[in-house]
């Protein structure tokens, strides 16, 4: 054996001895939960509902953090290189497999770059525009288009982001052509509608909900296959563009090589937190069904959607970034 291989063999036990330690220690200082988009937006809302009842059941604060821009990549990045030791934690949404599919280049490695804690809820989008505005419905709004192709906006949370491909598949599904209009998330694009600012948004019943309630927003359609519960009068957009389906999702993840039994700790205690009735309904009341899955099986989910997402901007014909 030479010398090399001889403190290879016996470092191996002392590494294996290291890492139930350090999992016995943590956390011993706050934990903080990245995402990546603005203020009062889906990514943020959910972070802090579930930051709470994870600061509970570990003991230490968990303190939410937007790192804005670039449809969420930074945020991720900022996540891949921190030190892997579960004191920082990533809120990833649908937007992080869509820019694996989306960017031909980059900063980290969206799969292998993080260790996959669970998913946390899955969503539809709702495609809308202000109440008082002239876009009646989704076959008013492909008519306009057709008159006037480029003339309608629609917003986003960023380029890259799911808001943004399920805009441009709606316009080429329906054959039309729209202008993106990207932003960082948050209430802005919500903000710029009611201004007639721009014509649409594509985003979540987190932030299209409430002006929907109020009668400011009207919900052209919902990008799930069938009625959300949520938001039951709303139509399909599969009514207006037969076969569109959209379902986002949101999931938690620490960068990679963080020691298992953090892994398995955080996702025992996120499944814990989500089946807290408190905690569940208010996750359904932002438009979102709790959907906990386990390590494994929530880094084949991420690796699938970047897949089926290389499959729609093919089909779509998207230039890649």
């Amino acid at each position: 054996m030479t010398i090399i291989s001889r403190r290879a063999a016996l470092a191996a036990p002392l590494a294996a001895l290291a890492t139930p330690s350090l999992a016995q220690t943590w956390p011993d200082r706050p934990i903080t939960l990245l995402h990546g988009f603005g203020a009062g937006g889906n990514a943020d809302v959910i972070a802090r509902v579930i930051a709470a009842p994870l600061a509970e059941a570990l003991g230490k604060p968990v303190v939410v953090e937007a790192r804005t821009g670039a449809g969420g990549n930074i945020a991720s990045e900022a996540a891949a290189r921190a030190r892997p030791d579960g004191h920082t934690l990533i809120l990833l949404t649908g937007g992080h497999a869509v820019s694996a599919a989306l960017f031909r280049t980059l900063r980290f490695d969206p799969i292998e770059d993080f260790s996959f804690i669970s998913t946390v809820s899955v969503f539809p989008f709702v495609v809308a525009t202000r109440a008082d505005g002239p876009i009646t419905s989704l076959a008013d709004m492909a008519a306009r288009a057709r008159r006037d192709p480029g003339g309608l906006t629609f917003s986003s949370v960023g380029v890259g982001s799911t808001q943004h491909l399920t805009g441009e598949l709606l316009a080429q599904t329906l054959g039309v052509s729209l202008t993106h209009v990207p932003y960082r998330g948050g209430t802005q694009p919500l903000t710029d509608l009611l201004s007639g600012r721009i014509d649409m948004m594509v985003d979540s019943v987190t932030v299209t909900g409430a002006g929907i309630a109020a009668g400011t927003v009207r919900a052209l359609g919902v990008t799930s296959a069938t009625a959300w519960p949520s938001l039951p009068e709303v139509p399909t957009v599969a009514s207006a563009a037969p076969g569109f389906e959209v379902v986002s999702w949101v999931g938690l993840a620490a960068p990679a090589r963080t020691p298992t039994p953090i892994v398995e700790r955080l996702n025992a205690e996120l499944r814990r937190a989500v089946a807290i009735p408190a905690v569940r309904e208010r996750l359904e009341a932002l438009g979102t069904r709790v959907a906990p899955n386990s390590p494994d099986q929530m880094r084949g989910f991420v690796a699938g959607e970047v897949a089926r997402w290389n499959q729609v901007i093919d089909r779509a014909r998207l230039e890649r970034q």
